[in-house]
């Protein structure tokens, strides 16, 4: 998943850079320690935009940011330490792609695995299928938030289907969507958000003074 940064802006253009050799683990953590410590450059440490996230995983370094521009600059002062540390990396650059949910590699363009991976993820979130989903809402709001759903699933491309099954206070409602798998996922999120703001609003309705 795409990261945010510490003032919540979304982070989704990710340069992984994976260390080369038997020491690339150390490496690495004196790398992490230079492009934020006090000991790197003046010159270099400017390059690296405040807001860009980098975080590690042991050989593996990760530099988060929220357009292109700043993880080039990041980039240019990651190589050019690596350079003048005679250290070995493959870098790749990703974007995140909300629709599939997926770092998708940018640069270099995706190759051999790493492109038959992706196609495959494609594929799968593009296939069409069916699937029943069951929320509950209270009678007084019960018409506008079907209507909502059924705008939702509109907007969406997706055939929807609603069969109601009345109780004393609330009404279970169940929808029956058929589209891509991406499509009913995102479907599946707004349905979420949307029973938890239903839940509040009739709540609001039902202790509201007459």
């Amino acid at each position: 998943m795409s990261q945010a940064s510490a003032d919540g802006s979304e982070q989704d253009w990710r340069l992984e850079v994976e260390l080369a050799g038997p020491d690339g683990a150390s490496a690495l953590h004196g790398l992490v320690a230079r492009l934020r410590g006090r000991g790197v450059a003046k010159e270099i440490e400017d390059r690296v935009p405040s807001d860009v996230v980098i975080t590690h995983d042991g050989r593996r370094l990760f530099a988060y940011a929220s357009d292109e521009r700043a993880l080039s600059a990041a980039r240019s002062a990651i190589e050019q330490l690596l350079r003048s540390d005679g250290v070995q990396a493959r870098v790749r650059v990703s974007h995140w792609d909300d629709e599939l949910d997926v770092w998708r590699q940018t640069d270099p363009p995706p190759a051999g695995e790493v492109r038959r991976a992706e196609d495959a993820v494609e594929r799968d979130a593009e296939t069409v299928e069916t699937r029943t989903l069951v929320a509950s809402a209270g009678k007084l709001i019960r018409s506008e938030f079907e209507q909502t759903m059924r705008d939702w699933a509109q907007r969406l491309g997706l055939q929807c289907q609603i069969v109601e099954h009345p109780h004393l206070l609330t009404t279970q409602v169940a929808f029956t969507v058929t589209g891509p798998r991406r499509k009913i996922d995102e479907f599946v999120q707004g349905l979420r958000a949307e029973g938890l703001a239903t839940m509040r609003t009739e709540t609001a309705v039902m202790l509201s003074p007459l």
